[in-house]
């Protein structure tokens, strides 16, 4: 990746990210992931279409995606 990306820098990224995806329906989760020896932004989704309105770093730190589906709960008992 070139540069290597700490933790608290991701981490500013990563809220930022997490605001402007926050009303996307096709975005399930946003989080931190390594990746060799840098952070990276993980977008979760629930169909690959939504990868679109993803950037592909914030920041400077780098997105990735991964295609995972729908999240539902589970029924309780």
């Amino acid at each position: 990746m070139g540069c290597v990306t700490d933790r608290s820098t991701a981490r500013a990224a990563k809220a930022q990210l997490a605001a402007r995806l926050a009303d996307d329906p096709g975005v399930t989760g946003v989080g931190l992931a390594r990746q060799d020896t840098d952070y990276v932004l993980r977008v979760d989704l629930a169909e690959a279409a939504a990868g679109a309105r993803v950037p592909g770093q914030v920041d400077g730190v780098a997105v990735v995606t991964r295609v995972i589906g729908a999240v539902t709960t589970l029924p309780a008992g």
